[in-house]
């Protein structure tokens, strides 16, 4: 019953920035972590960035550490993804999942169970 709509991505030149968001709804949504991974083409999917819903402890990938920021908004069951200094190899198709296991590796995407559509974020040089 959740569903996970992402929307924000978009063409932006090298050095811009994008916000992504994320809103989840369903008759109960009570995740444990939720996360935002990306895949271009021809490439695997890769774990971008986490967060615990309650805590709010964070997690990012090397490559984007100190231009990303994950948050999220438990009253509105919406994540956001704030991009920074963004590079042509951020390029990719970002997608939104959302789990509610506890214990699970944020990390690993077959950790999730649900997933958003994806959200193409292009970014120019």
């Amino acid at each position: 019953q959740v569903q996970l709509v992402e929307s924000g991505g978009g063409l932006v030149q090298t050095g811009g920035s994008l916000r992504l968001s994320c809103a989840a709804s369903g008759r109960t949504f009570r995740p444990y972590a939720m996360g935002w991974f990306r895949q271009a083409p021809g490439k695997e999917r890769e774990f971008v960035a986490a967060i615990r819903w309650l805590g709010g402890n964070t997690d990012f990938a090397d490559s984007v550490k100190g231009r990303f920021t994950i948050s999220r908004d438990n009253a509105k069951n919406t994540m956001y993804l704030e991009m920074n200094s963004l590079k042509p190899e951020d390029t990719a198709v970002y997608y939104c999942a959302a789990d509610d296991a506890r214990w699970m590796n944020v990390f690993s995407y077959r950790a999730y169970d649900y997933w958003g559509q994806g959200t193409q974020v292009t970014v120019s040089s």
